[in-house]
């Protein structure tokens, strides 16, 4: 067989990726809390092993989430040729966000309606990570000559950070050489897009510093959420006007995020979180309030930079004007702690598997692809930092602006189209990357 009855073979299996697709999608992983890993791992794995793979399930004892309850299982499949060469590693998250509200669909029910399978998880990977399956089974299918080794994993947690998925597994050397050359992750970044890498991430936690005392005498105490609101000021009419200024050269994807952003992602103040009502005669009925002043209040800042900034000073910026305030207000304290940081990321464009991947773009699709990064970050970045393999692009089926909403759709022909760039970009990086 040549690499056109190959591309024939993917095209006459568009009923196959579709139902792929909505099996996974029925499967609801939804993170938090981390429900059916082990379910859609066992599921995928199952299908692998009878294509010819060799399957490993490994649960990431010990990271955050796992618990027997919720235990973080990965699937890891490897199928080696027996002949010298490198191998090509297909990633594909497989925890989705909540299914949220507005769907005019069952968000886990897979429907196809348009030319389209519908539901939660469909363009944000399981599309991507059907589109991989078939692009790999139908090499092995395929007569052609295979040389080094093809892998597919489905991890678990990237929506939370992968520190469940890839980030264990790359501690424990699943994404290095001289196991793995070549990482493909199919997101969702559209079918003539190679993505090369994603803007850098500050997770961070400030808390401001009170004095408690009784409601009814807040002059007694200092409120926290008082000082919290000078410092969310100050981010507003100093750090916000700055940071649209900064201009990245890199192509991010939408134009919108090319710059500096920031994110108060949650505020926590004063009492824990409470439910008030009051039934038919006007009593409270619930939930009560308790009269103190806020001694404590803890904001999270989602702080995006770009690859012309540098994290040590995307953190002393912020520290800079907690100084200020400290100076300036008086009864003014705080406190600063970091929950998550990554540096931006970016593959050379002359990568080999950016090269091969453009190479079969332009074949199935008669057209260049573009190049460009995430605004957010995705599971490259334990690949490149803990598994130290630069060799690493997302390419795969949907449109990224679908991700997390309510009617999230992968196209269909999208799904054809990327298996059969997925496994041109195999074949081709296994063949002319031989040992």
């Amino acid at each position: 067989m040549n690499t056109d009855a190959l591309l024939q073979r993917i095209a006459a299996q568009r009923d196959d990726v579709t139902a792929l697709t909505q099996d996974l999608v029925r499967i609801p992983t939804t993170n938090p809390p981390g429900d059916h890993y082990e379910a859609c791992a066992r599921f995928l794995g199952e299908r692998l092993q009878k294509s010819g793979f060799q399957v490993e399930y490994i649960r990431a004892h010990g990271a955050p989430g796992d618990s027997d309850a919720h235990p973080r299982i990965n699937v890891v499949a490897r199928y080696d040729s027996g002949q010298p060469g490198e191998c090509v590693h297909f990633n594909s998250h497989v925890d989705v966000v909540e299914a949220g509200s507005g769907w005019t669909t069952d968000p886990f029910g897979g429907e196809v309606r348009d030319g389209k399978v519908y539901g939660r998880g469909t363009c944000d990977m399981k599309g991507g990570l059907a589109s991989s399956v078939i692009a790999c089974e139908a090499l092995l299918q395929s007569g052609l000559p295979l040389r080094g080794a093809l892998e597919i994993s489905g991890t678990v947690d990237e929506e939370s950070g992968g520190f469940g998925g890839v980030g264990f597994l790359a501690g424990k050397g699943y994404f290095s050489r001289p196991r793995v050359h070549h990482v493909i992750i199919p997101e969702p970044l559209g079918v003539d897009r190679i993505c090369l890498g994603h803007r850098g991430v500050w997770w961070g936690e400030v808390e401001t510093k009170g004095r408690i005392a009784h409601g009814s005498m807040p002059f007694l105490g200092d409120s926290a959420i008082h000082h919290m609101a000078a410092f969310i000021h100050l981010l507003e009419i100093q750090l916000q006007p700055r940071l649209k200024q900064r201009h990245t050269a890199v192509p991010v994807e939408p134009p919108g995020a090319r710059v500096s952003t920031l994110n108060i992602n949650a505020i926590h103040g004063g009492q824990v979180e409470q439910h008030y009502a009051l039934n038919a005669r006007g009593e409270p009925v619930g939930d009560l309030p308790a009269p103190v002043v806020a001694h404590s209040c803890r904001a999270v800042l989602d702080r995006r930079f770009i690859a012309e900034e540098n994290l040590d000073a995307v953190k002393q910026e912020i520290v800079d004007m907690l100084d200020e305030l400290k100076r300036t207000r008086p009864g003014f304290d705080y406190g600063v702690r970091d929950i998550m940081a990554f540096v931006p990321t970016a593959t050379p464009q002359d990568a080999p598997v950016v090269l091969a991947t453009a190479k079969a773009i332009a074949r199935v699709l008669g057209r260049e692809p573009s190049f460009i990064a995430s605004p957010g970050t995705y599971d490259q970045k334990h690949i490149v930092r803990t598994g130290q393999l630069r060799d690493c692009i997302a390419y795969g089926p949907g449109i990224l602006d679908l991700a997390h909403q309510p009617d999230e759709y992968v196209g269909i022909q999208e799904l054809v189209d990327s298996a059969q760039i997925m496994a041109l970009a195999a074949l081709d990086l296994t063949r002319s990357r031989a040992a």
